[in-house]
């Protein structure tokens, strides 16, 4: 490598890659607080109010807002058997919900209730086409673990997969209606793009992407 190529190269490494490196150590996991089971509206006046939005502010959701709304996600309200606030077939649990802010990407845990970090920065773009995605502060994205579900074959897998993500997207319509909180589900994605982002082993197939935030005023 001549002078000039290794000058390159260096610019190269100090510009780009160690900020990057330095961004991706600098994520670390979020851990959620206990669910709050005190709080909340009759299920009746909950889906009387239950409806999708197109608009939102881009105010932060605070750390209890966002545990309450994971939980009630898929979080797990059986802890002797580790089953979920959300249906699964079989029980294969086959359902991530990625988590895409501002800062980063997060995979929950809900055996720990906690937010993995996956990668740092700002993917929201990526996850649909319309504006609202860059203006709502958090958006879910549901990936199914292909590899979860045995031996079944594909069909089977396709229609599971994604019955299971309308549960847990329905879960969290319900938690956005009683909380005052925005959502829409969408299913306009070029998961292509997408899944090469967030770097998706190829049995891990993106299924839908839900927006959520606080309704703009």
């Amino acid at each position: 490598m001549d002078g000039r190529k290794r000058l390159q190269a260096c610019i190269f490494l100090f510009f780009f890659l160690i900020p990057c490196l330095a961004a991706a150590q600098e994520l670390k996991a979020i851990p959620l607080v206990k669910p709050q089971m005190d709080t909340g509206r009759l299920l009746i006046h909950v889906l009387k109010d239950r409806k999708s939005s197109r608009e939102f502010s881009n105010r932060k959701l605070p750390i209890r807002v966002l545990s309450n709304l994971l939980w009630a996600a898929c979080g797990i309200n059986r802890p002797e058997s580790g089953k979920r606030t959300a249906p699964s077939a079989k029980n294969w649990q086959e359902i991530d919900v990625y988590v895409a802010t501002e800062k980063g990407l997060y995979v929950y845990d809900a055996q720990k209730h906690r937010l993995n970090p996956v990668l740092a920065g700002d993917i929201r773009a990526l996850t649909g086409s319309q504006s609202l995605v860059r203006e709502a502060p958090v958006t879910l994205i549901y990936v199914a673990d292909y590899a979860r579900m045995g031996n079944a074959a594909n069909d089977r897998k396709d229609f599971y997969s994604a019955v299971d993500t309308g549960f847990i997207s329905q879960n969290v319509y319900l938690y956005c209606a009683s909380e005052g909180l925005a959502t829409v589900v969408r299913g306009g994605i070029d998961r292509e793009n997408l899944a090469r982002a967030m770097k998706l082993r190829p049995e891990q197939r993106i299924i839908l992407a839900q927006t959520v935030g606080y309704p703009k005023k």
